[in-house]
């Protein structure tokens, strides 16, 4: 008997956490959730397209790969540590000019969310938003990122610091060869690390800081 009357708590329970969440047919909650991503990718966008958007942002800021930096850092030791930073700089130059077609991409997805979309968003953690984006748009960025990456790589010195330091690597006793790194794949995919991050970032505000919460929609959305 207390087994029933335990399952039977737990039914009304559950009807009622059901009955609490929001209806998603109506329209101003859909609203509110495309609001939020709409205020959130825009302001993530515009934090990283500038000048040292990446590069004096320590949580996205671009470094050398792994797999690269023992050497890198032994190049550093040998007195090669201008063309390091050099790369370095150029990687996130390169990243903050691609930034920008990145807007495009992320209203389409907005455009073309679903209801069920909105549910989860709602009902979902803290970057519910920002999986959803990395879902919908984490491969169309990259094919849209990386042919302007590559432009930027040639634009703002990128390949010239790498070749240099490739080239200066050749001479470390120990190390031999080059550095091998495909440059356009790796600034391209550190972009959309950065971008997700950010949108991240502001997806949490919102959820937790009145403060964003920018617009009516928001408030009627994030203050329940």
């Amino acid at each position: 008997m207390k087994m029933l009357f335990a399952m039977l708590a737990v039914v009304l329970a559950l009807n009622t956490a059901q009955a609490q969440l929001p209806k998603f047919d109506d329209k101003t909650g859909i609203a509110g959730i495309k609001e939020t991503l709409a205020v959130g990718t825009r302001n993530a966008v515009k934090s990283l397209a500038k000048p040292d958007g990446f590069f004096a942002n320590e949580a996205v800021k671009i470094l050398m790969p792994e797999k690269v930096r023992r050497i890198t850092d032994l190049a550093s030791k040998a007195g090669y540590g201008k063309q390091v930073d050099e790369l370095v700089l150029t990687m996130n130059r390169a990243a903050e000019a691609a930034a920008p077609v990145a807007a495009d991409y992320f209203a389409t997805a907005i455009r073309e969310m679903s209801v069920e979309d909105a549910r989860g968003i709602l009902t979902g953690g803290n970057t519910a938003a920002t999986d959803f984006f990395r879902t919908k748009t984490r491969d169309k960025l990259y094919n849209a990122l990386k042919p302007i990456v590559s432009r930027k790589v040639g634009e703002v010195g990128t390949a010239k610091a790498y070749q240099s330091l490739a080239g200066k690597v050749k001479d470390i006793p120990f190390v031999g060869g080059s550095i091998n790194l495909d440059l356009e794949d790796y600034v391209t995919n550190k972009s959309l690390d950065g971008l997700y991050t950010m949108v991240g970032q502001e997806e949490q505000k919102i959820r937790a800081n009145p403060v964003a919460r920018t617009t009516d929609l928001l408030k009627a959305v994030f203050g329940k």
